[in-house]
């Protein structure tokens, strides 16, 4: 991968299939990517259609088949429901176009592997939502891992509880131009599907493939809406642990009923590197080296109560520079407008999802291999479907699918900060490790 952001002096054209509720979030970052040349959208739903149409001054095609038929467009953008990811894509394949899906690619392993064949046949590239393992706080922890900040990573704490959903009216959500947010789909395609993604691809780019995986699915939540599902006994709910080839060990959880907590936590032999998010593309990153001190602090109450006492004796670590990867806004101090938004960003996360279609397309435009690698996006695709499907049984699955380890990009390998700042023991830190050790003694 080479460094971000991209060739901007080169456009690549895209042609956008799916105009729902996660169009309005590409939408918001869109203007980011100067290379990213908007072609023209086609939905199903002609009046969704027009609205976007109007609301963003996008040309429209009247089906598909329009669109996939333009000679001009280099990268189909797939954004439609899941269950229409695989013929959509598989059209704009054949059509002879790149294409970029949202997430999962499928739901259907084989249905995968014929999709990367297909494509690999006509030449072509099929890159996969989510892009997040390109965001600055995920190359920050995937550098500071190859520093050694935190020793030899030994098990990782990834949650994805998205909050207690069915409590909140998501049948009133809206994007910003009117799509509802689609919580049947939700509650039928479940949890796992949607979003474990997000923290499978930052964890395979860090640590490499998964050789098996044990997982529990169940659906802890059969009062969540009074509308009938099909089916109606998808999991809102899983577990999974990962056993990387590399000898990590990852513990995944998934929910929609459970207080919002998107924690990430890399936990070595010599400290811990934590998140707060995935969901803010620049969220902040913590390293704490353990020593006695942090290690016996954080026993007492009084300490896990304060943040104060917290930072005083060093529980959760320091926030570490960010390695920059991605384009950032241009705000405009001067627009009240510009600063709130800044500062909703700032509380409430940015994810810049347009990020992968602009490495998807800078990777045509320089001839380089795209992030993720097929082989990579078979390999998550084939471990949500095991998460997702492992019912109550706990049984362990091997996987099938593999691929080479990857390394980050350009930009991140030459970033000069160098997270693994251990310094040797002061006399301080001697004395009191004596003083903790006798107080260890009963």
């Amino acid at each position: 991968m080479t460094k971000l952001p991209f060739v901007e002096e080169k456009t690549t054209k895209v042609g956008i299939i799916g105009c729902g509720y996660v169009f309005d979030h590409y939408m918001s970052t869109w203007d980011r990517h100067p290379g990213l040349i908007i072609k023209g959208v086609a939905d199903i739903d002609q009046a969704r259609l027009q609205t976007v149409a109007k609301a963003y001054d996008l040309s429209i095609y009247e089906t598909n088949e329009d669109l996939l038929s333009d000679p001009e467009i280099d990268i189909v953008a797939n954004f439609t429901s899941i269950e229409s990811h695989y013929q959509v894509t598989r059209a704009a394949l054949l059509a002879g176009k790149n294409v970029y899906s949202e997430k999962p690619l499928t739901t259907d392993l084989e249905e995968a592997r014929a999709l990367f064949a297909l494509a690999e046949e006509k030449g072509l590239i099929l890159s996969c939502a989510p892009s997040n393992a390109l965001s600055d706080t995920s190359q920050t922890l995937w550098k500071a891992v190859r520093d050694g900040a935190v020793g030899d990573v030994r098990i990782v704490y990834a949650e994805f509880d998205q909050n207690v959903i069915y409590l909140m009216h998501p049948e009133t959500w809206r994007s910003r131009t009117g799509a509802p947010w689609p919580y049947l789909d939700e509650y039928e395609q479940g949890c796992t599907y949607e979003h474990v993604g997000y923290h499978l691809t930052w964890l395979c780019a860090i640590f490499g493939p998964v050789d098996t995986v044990t997982a529990f699915s169940k659906q802890t939540l059969p009062d969540k809406t009074d509308l009938p599902l099909n089916p109606s006994d998808t999991p809102d709910f899983s577990v999974a642990c990962l056993n990387f080839k590399s000898g990590v060990v990852a513990r995944v959880t998934c929910s929609i009923g459970v207080p919002q907590n998107n924690r990430i936590s890399i936990i070595g032999n010599k400290g811990m590197l934590s998140a707060d998010t995935y969901a803010h593309y620049q969220c902040p990153v913590y390293l704490e080296q353990f020593s006695q001190l942090t290690l016996n602090a954080r026993k007492a109450r009084s300490v896990r109560n304060s943040t104060l006492l917290q930072r005083i004796f060093g529980v959760g670590g320091k926030k570490v520079k960010l390695v920059r990867n991605l384009p950032l806004p241009k705000m405009k101090w001067w627009s009240p407008r510009d600063i709130l938004k800044k500062i909703k960003q700032s509380e409430l996360g940015q994810q810049d999802k347009c990020v992968g279609i602009a490495e998807l397309a800078d990777s045509l435009l320089t001839g380089r291999p795209c992030f993720p690698p097929h082989d990579f996006t078979l390999h998550l695709t084939e471990l949500t479907i095991a998460i997702q499907s492992a019912g109550v049984k706990s049984l362990t699955y091997v996987m099938q699918t593999n691929f080479e380890p990857l390394v980050p990009p350009k930009s991140t390998l030459e970033c000069r900060i160098n997270y693994n700042t251990t310094k040797s023991q002061t006399l301080l830190d001697r004395v009191v490790d004596k003083i903790l050790i006798r107080m260890h003694k009963h």
